[in-house]
């Protein structure tokens, strides 16, 4: 059985979990106390932000539980996936923390960009100018399989029994997600889905867009544009299996690229939010792989 360097066993092992805090715990709490605050002042506009105190009044507790050396084995498989577990409750909180929809928005600022890079606005344009039910019917399907995705690498890694490997993907994923959402609480920018006039008739009667459509009705935080988070956890978990294992990265290349394609068709986000998305997945990336060369 293989050891990681903290000191415990991989998910099938029999000893404990060093009790120290990982990088990511700390990222986390270090995440959860900055958006505290936040809500704390912004309680007065946007009363509902009291619930992201209790959210992260419980994660808090939770972190500290999963870091407790007598976990059994159940525990032990939790402390290696609690954080993609949080996901949903801290992407509920940035709406929370914007007053659902009431925060002002960026929005014409990154249209000004958008129309100085490229000349039109990309995702409200492009559609129109080539509606393909194929195409719609791809890249939505290409959008929903970033709940796939995102936690593919950490799901492969923890069954091939690769510790290590699973764990610098759930951090590097999670730092990636962080990072954009301090973005969303600080810089909101609603994104093309509430700004322009959104794709109807054929070009959404399919069955992904449908299940894009209805997965959006059942909750998206507003203001969480830019940087897009799909396209940058969705490029910071294929890193993540190309340095845990290429073929796997290979593998996710494809679904990946038609999905950064596909948040700009389907008219999910400016191209701008993609390029911002690409950059914070790329530094993260890098950072992680520069890390791994010099472990």
């Amino acid at each position: 059985r293989r050891t990681h360097r903290d000191g415990g066993m991989v998910p099938g092992f029999g000893m404990a979990v060093s009790r120290r805090l990982r990088p990511v715990d700390i990222m986390l709490l270090g995440y959860l106390t900055i958006t505290a605050l936040v809500a704390i002042v912004r309680i007065p506009t946007h009363p509902r932000a009291v619930g992201v105190l209790v959210a992260n009044g419980l994660m808090i507790a939770l972190i500290l539980l999963v870091t407790r050396q007598d976990l059994g084995r159940a525990g032990r498989l939790i402390r290696e996936v609690y954080p993609l577990l949080l996901l949903p409750a801290l992407y509920a909180a940035v709406d929370l923390l914007n007053g659902g929809g009431a925060a002002a928005t960026y929005d014409r600022t990154v249209q000004g960009w958008e129309q100085y890079l490229f000349g039109e606005q990309v995702s409200r344009e492009w559609w129109q100018r080539a509606p393909s039910v194929f195409w719609s019917t791809i890249l939505h399907g290409a959008y929903f399989a970033y709940y796939l995705l995102v936690p593919l690498p950490v799901v492969y890694f923890l069954w091939r029994g690769d510790g290590p490997s699973a764990r610098r993907s759930v951090l590097l994923v999670m730092a990636t997600f962080l990072v954009c959402y301090l973005v969303f609480v600080f810089v909101p920018v609603a994104g093309p889905y509430y700004e322009f006039e959104r794709p109807e008739g054929l070009l959404v009667h399919n069955l992904p867009a449908r299940l894009v459509y209805g997965t959006l009705a059942q909750g998206s935080a507003y203001g969480a544009a830019f940087p897009s988070s799909h396209v940058a956890a969705t490029v910071s978990a294929t890193i993540a299996a190309f340095l845990g294992a290429p073929r796997l990265g290979l593998l996710m290349l494809l679904p990946a690229g038609l999905l950064t394609v596909g948040v700009v068709y389907t008219q999910m986000h400016y191209a701008v939010d993609v390029l911002a998305g690409l950059l914070v997945a790329g530094v993260i990336g890098a950072l992680a792989a520069a890390t791994s060369r010099d472990a």
